[in-house]
């Protein structure tokens, strides 16, 4: 039998690139404002220097506007990004009502709405950056077998709408694997015998190895007894036990490289960070409250890049080319063994 090096390990930098409005506020439709986008080319440009080669998935707003499509045509300049698509059904046409916080999920929508939006958008997003995508993710995450067969059948090669160990009243995650792997249409949330599109998830874990028994008491500290005592904040400040979210706008470099050492020590070779555009100006939003909100989000990711090239090999992909290597690697396996 053949030996090989052991692989290295995958970096993807995925942007939900967006219009910024008050995430607590109604949900716009029209006239959205992209101001944040111009932030790309220098965002784009910090990524460059590290070697990260990112993947926006770009919504109806920002592909609508010139100013914020000029940005991000200046950002692509050195072919060192993806555009994906990204579905926010409030502010991309059809429109069918004003949308609820049920409806803002696209998994929630009735087929015929989510098929006429995602036309659209891919119309759009293919006239405006000379690109059919070939990525997607949903707004608000969430992923169900109706929305992965529509993506599969559109070209679409891999989805990110997966948000692991999430769930609230209108989906789930919950149970999803957290490596990349191709999932059954019928149940898009478990692995399948299919190979037209690729689930890619963002990574998340906690600052302990033993994911089950981590996800197990988190829960409980999640039931209504528990909630009244201040469970999960009395286990995060003690550092008992802490879930995170790959992401520099939820967690600092300290907690950033937490979670890469646990993934790391779990033999996960696909580290996946995500953030939205919106964030890239200070106080878009009302859920990234940082002032140079900007510099502290490249000094997140910095410090998280070079931890992990302390601890592995990387290797920088946008989401598609991740997968593609991914494929490559499986095939080599398969003849090596």
């Amino acid at each position: 039998m053949l030996h090989q090096q052991p692989a290295s390990t995958i970096f993807i930098l995925t942007i939900d690139t967006e219009e910024e409005w008050q995430w607590d506020g109604p949900f716009p439709q029209d006239n959205c404002k992209v101001e944040n986008v111009q932030r790309i080319p220098e965002f784009q440009s910090f990524c460059e220097e590290l070697g990260i080669r990112p993947t926006y998935f770009v919504d109806y707003a920002v592909a609508a506007n010139p100013f914020a499509v000029k940005a991000i045509n200046q950002a692509r300049q050195n072919n060192h990004c993806e555009i994906g698509a990204h579905l926010h059904p409030w502010c991309n046409p059809p429109y069918f009502g004003q949308t609820t916080e049920a409806e803002s999920h696209v998994v929630n929508l009735p087929l015929p709405q989510i098929k006429a939006k995602l036309d659209e958008l891919m119309r759009v997003l293919t006239e405006q950056f000379n690109t059919q995508p070939r990525s997607f993710r949903t707004g608000r995450w969430g992923i169900d077998s109706k929305v992965l067969t529509l993506l599969a059948d559109r070209g679409f090669r891999v989805d990110s709408s997966v948000y692991p160990f999430y769930r609230n009243e209108y989906f789930s995650c919950e149970g999803s694997p957290l490596a990349p792997y191709w999932p059954d249409f019928s149940d898009p949330l478990s692995p399948g015998h299919q190979r037209q599109i690729m689930e890619i998830p963002v990574t998340a874990g906690f600052n302990r190895q033993d994911y089950g028994f981590s996800e197990k008491l988190h829960r409980l500290g999640e039931t209504a007894p528990m909630k009244l005592l201040h469970t999960i904040g009395l286990l995060w400040h003690s550092r008992l036990l802490r879930k995170i979210y790959l992401s520099p706008e939820l967690n600092d470099e300290q907690n950033l490289c937490l979670l890469v050492d646990t993934a790391i020590k779990r033999q996960q070779r696909v580290i996946h960070m995500y953030l939205h555009s919106s964030s890239l100006i200070d106080g878009a939003t009302g859920f990234f409250e940082e002032t140079n909100s900007l510099s502290i989000i490249c000094q997140r990711i910095r410090a998280t890049v070079e931890h992990l090239q302390r601890l592995t090999p990387v290797e920088f992909c946008t989401i598609t080319e991740a997968c593609e290597l991914l494929n490559a690697r499986s095939a080599q396996q398969a003849v090596l063994t």
